[in-house]
């Protein structure tokens, strides 16, 4: 049996619904990156075809759903804003903090506030409308899997532009996530100034390289 893809039926009804959701909440380094997407019209066909919950997609294919709704953005199917909090607001606030803070942001580059906000998770974060949380939200509505989408292309090209200015830990491959080889380098370097104080592999090899 075809598991169900996501579609539009939580936000119709209900005026300008944005979609949003998070990357990056489990990584020892780099930021958390949001997004938030409202669809002005039904996308077509074929652009609905490639919008997934991006943990479902593969890399190429995340790239093309990108590239898809950037163009999307552009003809006025859609408008979207992406938000992000860094790795020091992390250490600061927490990383639940962080994320609702990335989300804010994303909503507030929206061009005006949505009538609602479709938020995936069951923790809703202070935005300048209403909110409701939706479970497993990226796999079904569309907008906030497009978010998803959004959200992980332009955090994993950040780490990946980070790679080559830390050599060593390998940001490219893994995106800050706690891989066997992240936390050996982690051990071998100890952090770099883009690693999250308050996640325990961080703290403990500060504490080694105090």
């Amino acid at each position: 049996m075809r598991r169900p893809r996501p579609d539009l039926a939580l936000e119709a009804g209900a005026g300008r619904v944005a979609g949003v959701d998070e990357a990056g909440r489990g990584p020892l380094a780099g930021p958390v990156v949001a997004g938030a997407v409202i669809f002005l019209c039904p996308p077509s066909p074929a652009l609905a075809a490639l919008i997934d919950d991006s943990k479902k997609l593969k890399e190429a294919q995340r790239a093309a759903a990108f590239a898809a709704l950037r163009q999307a953005a552009r003809e006025g199917v859609l408008e979207f804003g992406i938000g992000a909090a860094s790795a020091a607001e992390i250490g600061t606030v927490n990383i639940l903090r962080a994320t609702h803070l990335a989300m804010a942001r994303a909503v507030s580059r929206l061009r005006a506030p949505p009538d609602l906000a479709l938020v995936d998770g069951n923790q809703p974060p202070r935005l300048p409308c209403p909110v409701r949380c939706v479970i497993g939200g990226d796999a079904l509505s569309l907008s906030i899997a497009a978010a998803s989408i959004l959200a992980k292309v332009v955090r994993d090209r950040a780490m990946t532009r980070l790679d080559p200015r830390w050599p060593g830990y390998g940001f490219a491959r893994h995106a800050g996530y706690p891989t066997a080889a992240h936390l050996a380098a982690l051990e071998r370097l100890g952090p770099s100034p883009h690693h999250r104080r308050g996640f325990r592999p961080v703290d403990q090899a500060a504490f080694r390289f105090a």
